[in-house]
């Protein structure tokens, strides 16, 4: 008897349990998850290539599930926009993801300022290193450990956000008031050279003491291209040493100083030639692809037409890319990856080509035709035969052997010393080794 009032006793003291739970309060739902937030950077030529990117920003922060995204540009320009950047990492204060130039990836990934990515890439479904152009992806994947290059390296630096050839933009308007040939018929006729280029410049120039027949910026691209189109160069073969006084490199310093000092035809070296090529006064600008947005501003009838040949027979051109790399002290490492890959894929490329800042790095036949239809300028063409094999464009690279921010900061003072009447090509040629030759690890 004693033990049924018992059981019957824990029973309902058991039923009323349940009903207290029932009758309690709800459960607190789970918080919703945070977004990681992720900063990324690029280094814009000017307001329209602003405007390209922020809005692949915005385009991509509603497509990546978990991550909100925040697009700064970068405000210096040149070499200082990656010494702010270095300074940032050191810091603590840089972007998740930023752009560098290809040139930089050396110095970047030996301070240990950017991460390794191939662990993050080798886990990624259908990721692979040969969907992107060969020249920048040796570069970027190089192990300076065991001095190789490869999808097997151990190495994955970044990707290529995009290629760029150099071209020359043209003011139709100004070379037909001259009376100058169309560079661009001279192109189609394989009469396109320095002698050519000399001639549109001198007819163009005469229109007028604030018209100029040709423009370049203050940096080693535009003056690499005359070294390397009469057979010169930075560096030797294997890039181990200076080569810049060869006969060759020097023939071609003194073509472009030819420009400047003899003929008269440039804009005076180190003010930027594009604000009066936008207002009408240049009738060649040389840039790359990423001025494009700029110049789709101006007034007049523009098209672009590949650079002249030099003495060897090709324009010197450089293949130029530069590539977005994952800061070495983020906080979110795999979602910085996810941001890296939806900012190179096809899609993306193809939306930045199309608003016409620059060339998909994607070796993809596809793309290549489609960037012919991203007009204007007319003659996209030019801009493709500067990549073609027949051209020889030089690939920009890092300096594994050295480093480049320091040659670059040797050798461009100088050169400018040269193209405003300071120095002698053969004072340069005398010299500009010695020196540059410092920055190699021996």
């Amino acid at each position: 008897m004693k033990h049924n009032v018992l059981w019957k006793a824990i029973s309902l003291l058991v039923v009323a349990m349940f009903l207290l739970a029932a009758c309690g309060p709800a459960a607190t739902p789970a918080a919703p998850a945070i977004d990681v937030a992720l900063r990324w950077r690029t280094r814009p030529d000017n307001q329209e290539e602003i405007k390209v990117y922020s809005d692949i920003s915005v385009g991509l922060d509603t497509q990546l599930d978990g991550i909100t995204l925040a697009y700064e540009p970068g405000g210096t320009e040149g070499a200082n926009y990656q010494d702010q950047l270095r300074a940032e990492v050191a810091a603590g204060t840089a972007p998740d993801v930023f752009w560098i130039p290809g040139t930089d990836v050396a110095d970047f990934a030996t301070r240990g300022l950017i991460l390794n990515i191939a662990p993050l890439a080798a886990k990624t479904d259908g990721f692979d290193v040969n969907a992107f152009y060969a020249g920048p992806m040796a570069h970027l994947t190089y192990n300076p450990e065991g001095a190789k290059s490869g999808a097997d390296s151990g190495a994955l630096w970044g990707l290529p956000r995009d290629v760029s050839t150099f071209a020359l933009y043209l003011n139709l308007d100004l070379i037909k008031e001259a009376g100058a040939p169309d560079p661009r018929e001279l192109a189609k006729a394989g009469k396109w050279d320095w002698n050519a280029f000399l001639d549109v410049a001198q007819k163009t120039r005469a229109l007028g003491p604030d018209i100029y027949g040709y423009g370049a910026s203050a940096w080693w691209g535009p003056y690499g291209t005359w070294l390397n189109a009469a057979g010169g160069g930075f560096f030797n073969a294997d890039r181990t040493a200076c080569a810049l006084n060869t006969p060759e490199s020097l023939a071609g310093l003194d073509f472009q100083r030819s420009l400047y000092a003899d003929f008269d035809v440039a804009t005076p070296y180190g003010e930027d030639p594009e604000p009066p090529f936008r207002a009408g006064k240049v009738a060649m600008f040389q840039n790359g692809r990423w001025a494009t947005p700029g110049v789709r501003t101006v007034p007049f009838n523009w098209d672009v037409v590949e650079l002249p040949n030099g003495p060897q027979g090709t324009p010197g051109n450089w293949l130029f890319w530069g590539a977005y790399v994952i800061n070495a002290k983020t906080a979110h490492p795999e979602e910085a990856w996810k941001l890296v890959q939806a900012l190179t894929t096809a899609e993306t490329q193809g939306k930045v080509a199309a608003l016409g800042a620059n060339i998909p790095s994607r070796v993809s036949q596809q793309a290549l035709d489609a960037f012919l239809t991203f007009t204007p300028p007319t003659n996209n063409q030019a801009f493709l035969n500067g990549i073609a094999d027949a051209a020889k464009p030089t690939a920009e690279g890092p300096l594994w052997a050295g480093s480049w921010p320091e040659y670059d900061k040797v050798v461009g003072p100088a050169v400018q010393s040269v193209l405003t009447g300071g120095t002698s090509v053969a004072d340069f040629g005398a010299t500009i080794c010695d020196e540059a030759n410092k920055v190699f690890t021996k």
